[in-house]
């Protein structure tokens, strides 16, 4: 496993039709944008130092789901092989 730590930088809500159960219901997908962190602390100069570099854009995902990333807040991000 190798671990990242990134900063949420933005939220962007599209209003659009979802489709649920085969039918069309006006809601709201979101789309998150991540950033790794920068060196502005004891840790994250260390995860600065892997990985000076790099983002992460979520697709459009639904808003409870969106909700529960906080702008500014950093957050762990863990890559697992999945075989």
């Amino acid at each position: 496993m190798t671990r990242a730590k990134f900063v949420c930088l933005s939220k962007t809500e599209i209003y659009t039709d979802i489709l649920i159960d085969g039918k069309s219901i006006p809601g709201t997908l979101v789309s998150v944008h991540f950033q790794v962190v920068t060196a502005t602390s004891d840790e994250n100069k260390s995860f600065f130092a892997s990985t000076p570099s790099g983002t992460i854009e979520s697709g459009q995902m639904k808003k409870e789901v969106a909700d529960q990333f906080e702008l500014s807040k950093e957050y762990y991000v863990d890559f697992t092989p999945a075989n």
